[in-house]
């Protein structure tokens, strides 16, 4: 049986030990809401907890968050993630979150949603994986402009991850690839055809490992 996806993101936050929340923050969740994916309340439990995670980028929205925000309260959306500036969001249209395993839905101005991932279970493992790359230890401090060429040649010396998300920021797709458990990088293909890159490694042997394959590749920006 495959690990659950979050002991897969374990090396790539340099964690050992996952925290979940209780069962009386989850059940006020479910209280305000009136239910919760299967999913998303098992990652709750599991891992929703951990710090690691959080202490990234963009803003993952959590339970207790719903407890004191009230703009979160009146959406038509469960809220999961909001990027940094507040330009867009992820979420779960209420009427679905009776499903075991909704799609996910991003917006730019809560008025237009478009479909952001099939389900919560390609969500989260995909977002969790690129916000772990943009604070990772070991990285270069540049995004890189990718040609055509060049992604080909990722996809050939890169695993590519099981799961992707978007549109996300101005109408980007993020894939992932890696040729460690705790190395990745992630591919922005953004709306107007250009490529992006950033990648970055929990550790200096992963990093390495990484460059035999990204080493020339890309152009700073």
């Amino acid at each position: 049986m495959a690990a659950p996806f979050w002991e897969t993101l374990k090396p790539l936050y340099g964690v050992s030990e996952l925290q979940g929340y209780a069962d009386a923050d989850i059940a006020a969740l479910k209280e305000r809401f009136g239910a919760l994916p299967a999913v998303l309340e098992e990652y709750y439990r599991a891992a929703g907890r951990t710090a690691a995670f959080h202490h990234v980028q963009d803003t993952w929205m959590l339970p207790e968050d719903f407890q004191r925000w009230e703009w979160l309260q009146r959406s038509e959306y469960l809220t999961l993630l909001v990027e940094n500036q507040g330009v867009c969001r992820a979420g779960i249209r209420r009427e679905d979150l009776c499903l075991p395993d909704p799609p996910v839905y991003e917006s730019e101005d809560e008025g237009e949603w478009a479909l952001c991932a099939p389900a919560v279970s390609v969500f989260l493992p995909a977002a969790l994986a690129y916000e772990s790359v943009i604070g990772i230890e070991f990285a270069p401090c540049d995004f890189f402009w990718l040609t055509e060429d060049e992604l080909a040649r990722i996809r050939a010396g890169l695993t590519q991850l099981p799961y992707s998300f978007g549109p996300w920021i101005s109408g980007m797709k993020i894939t992932l690839y890696q040729n460690a458990p705790d190395n990745l990088a992630a591919i922005l293909e953004c709306e107007d055809g250009e490529l992006q890159m950033l990648y970055g490694a929990a550790s200096e042997a992963s990093y390495q490992n990484l460059m035999t394959v990204l080493d020339g590749i890309g152009e700073p920006l």
